[in-house]
C-alpha cells in the first residue's frame, strides 16, 4: 500500500492522529530543551558527524580491525550478507545449543531481518523483553516508532491488552500497576532461557568490544542470567575508537526522548567463564547505499529517532503508513535502497521542511536525500499522467500566449463550474483542499491598469 493510501486510514480518526502529533512534538520540544543546555551541542553533532565521515571513508578496515580485537577478547564473529543469512546463522547457534525460546531486547536490525516470525516458524520461542516492544508483539504488530516502539498506542489500549494476555485488573490504566505486571511476566521467561539476543548501538574497532543502550536493564537482565549471548550489528555501527563514545552518547538520549543519558549503557567485551559472546556483523544492503554517492550518508545514523519526533508528515500520518521497519524520514531514504518501487512513495512523504536535517545528532542531510530521491524514482518509476503533465505545464509556461490564455481559462473555470467537476475522484489534490477563489484578473492585467 502506497503512504498516501496508508495515511488515510490513520487519519480517518482524528482524534487519535491530533493525538499521536502533540505527543511526538512534545518529545520534540524535550530534545530541544535539553540541548540548549550544553553549550558544545553543534560542537558534538559537528564531532560526531565527522567521525561517521571517517568511519564511511574507511569501513572494511575498522571492520577488519574491530573482528581482529573481538576474536582476540574471546568472541565469536559471523559475517551476514543480508537478512536471510542473518537468519540462518542466528538459528545455527540455537540449534546447536537446542534452545527452544530465547529472550531478546530491542534491536531494529532483527526487525528489520523480520527474525521473530523466522524462528518461530522453525519451532523457537521469542520473547521481546523491552516493554514497547512486548505490547506490540503480544498486538501481533512491528514497532511504530524505532525508540518507542507502542507511542501509537495510548494507556487504556494497553490496559485492556494487558488484562486479555496477563490477567491484570479489568480498567486499571495506572503505569505503575501496568509496568509491574509486565516485569512479573517477563521474569519468568528471563530465567528459563538459555540465549539472548541484543541489538548493538556502538561497536568500537579498537577495542573489540560493542556497546548496547538501553532504559530499562532488559538487555542486561536477559544477557547476565543466560549462557549465550548473541549481538546482531548493522556494520555501519562501528566507530574508531573507545573515547569517541563519549560524543555519540551525549547526544543519542538527548535527541531520542529528552533525557540527559540513556539509563544503561552496556560494554561487552568478553565473556565471563563458561559462557559465549556471538556477534552477528549484517550488510543487507548497506555496502549498496555506501555506493551511492548521494546517499551514502543515510548510514551514519545512530536511530535516535529526532527525525520522526519533529516531521509533520510521520507526526500527524503515524509509523505504519510507511510500511518499513525504519518509518520516518530516514527511512524513507533508507528504505528506497532496498526496493526502489515498493517504497517508492515513502520519499514523496514529506514536506522538505529541512527540520529532520536540523535535529539530526549526526548532521545527515535528509530533507536534500530526499529530493535526491525524488528524482531518481521519478526517473525510473514516475506514473505517465504526471510525465504528461508536467511536459504539458512546460509547453505553457514557455510560452507568454500560452501562459496568458490558460489562466484566464482557469480563472473562469474555477469560478463557474459546478463544485462536483473541480472536486472529483480524479483530483487527488482536492480530497483535503479547497482551491482559493479565483480572482477576477491576472496580476499581469492589474499592473498594466494599475502602473502609472
Amino acid at each position: 500500500m502506497s503512504h498516501p493510501k496508508a495515511a488515510s486510514q490513520f487519519l480517518k480518526d482524528q482524534a487519535n492522529s491530533h493525538w499521536h502529533d502533540e505527543t511526538l512534538w512534545m518529545v520534540r520540544e524535550k530534545r530541544d530543551i535539553i540541548s540548549k543546555t550544553i553549550p558544545e551541542w553543534e560542537e558534538l553533532r559537528n564531532l560526531a558527524s565527522q567521525i561517521k565521515d571517517n568511519v564511511l571513508s574507511n569501513l572494511d578496515s575498522y571492520l577488519e580491525e574491530f573482528e581482529a580485537n573481538a576474536l582476540k577478547n574471546g568472541i565469536q564473529v559471523h559475517w551476514a550478507k543480508d537478512a536471510h543469512e542473518h537468519n540462518q546463522i542466528v538459528l545455527g547457534i540455537l540449534q546447536e545449543k537446542n534452545c527452544k525460546a530465547i529472550v531478546k531486547s530491542k534491536s531494529i536490525l532483527t526487525e528489520e531481518c523480520h527474525l521473530n516470525p523466522y524462528l518461530e516458524k522453525n519451532g523457537v520461542e521469542v520473547v521481546d523483553t523491552d516493554l514497547g516492544e512486548r505490547i506490540v508483539q503480544f498486538l501481533q504488530q512491528p514497532p511504530s516508532h524505532i525508540v518507542m516502539p507502542a507511542i501509537h498506542l495510548k494507556k487504556r489500549d494497553i490496559s485492556a491488552l494487558f488484562h486479555e494476555k496477563l490477567d491484570t485488573e479489568k480498567g486499571n490504566e495506572d503505569p505503575s500497576y501496568l509496568t509491574n505486571a509486565a516485569r512479573l511476566h517477563l521474569r519468568e521467561k528471563f530465567l528459563g532461557s538459555k540465549v539472548a539476543i541484543t541489538g548493538v548501538n556502538f561497536g568500537i574497532a579498537e577495542t573489540g568490544e560493542f556497546v548496547v543502550c538501553t532504559n530499562e536493564g532488559n538487555a542486561d537482565m536477559g544477557v547476565h542470567l543466560a549462557d549465550v549471548h548473541i549481538a546482531c550489528m548493522g556494520i555501519e555501527k562501528i566507530i574508531p575508537r573507545r573515547k569517541d563514545l563519549g560524543a555519540f552518547l551525549r547526544l543519542l538520549a538527548r535527541s531520542a526522548t529528552g533525557q540527559p543519558i540513556t539509563n544503561y549503557n552496556s560494554h561487552f567485551r568478553s565473556p565471563a567463564k563458561g559462557k559465549e559472546i556471538h556477534i552477528v556483523l549484517v550488510d543487507n544492503g548497506r555496502t549498496l547505499q555506501l555506493g551511492r554517492e548521494k546517499f551514502k550518508n543515510s548510514l551514519k545514523c545512530i536511530r535516535c529517532g529526532a527525525c520522526m519526533n519533529t516531521c509533520p508528515i510521520y507526526r500527524r500520518s503515524g509509523g505504519y503508513s510507511y510500511g518499513s521497519t525504519v518509518p520516518g524520514p530516514i527511512g524513507s531514504i533508507l528504505s528506497p535502497g532496498l526496493d526502489m518501487e515498493k517504497y517508492s512513495t515513502l520519499p514523496f512523504a514529506s514536506t522538505l521542511c529541512g527540520s529532520c536535517s536540523d535535529v539530526c545528532p549526526v548532521k545527515i542531510n535528509i530533507h536534500e536525500q530526499l529530493y535526491e530521491w525524488r528524482q531518481e524514482i521519478t526517473k525510473n518509476h514516475g506514473e505517465a499522467s504526471k510525465s504528461i503533465a508536467m511536459k504539458l505545464a512546460s509547453v505553457i509556461f514557455k510560452s507568454p500566449l500560452a501562459y496568458q490564455f490558460s489562466g484566464a481559462m482557469m480563472r473562469k473555470a474555477v469560478r463557474n463550474l459546478p463544485k462536483g467537476l473541480i472536486y472529483n475522484p480524479l483530483n487527488a489534490w482536492g480530497k483535503n483542499r479547497d482551491l482559493p477563489e479565483a480572482p477576477k484578473e491576472s496580476f499581469q492585467e492589474w499592473y498594466k491598469k494599475n502602473r502609472k
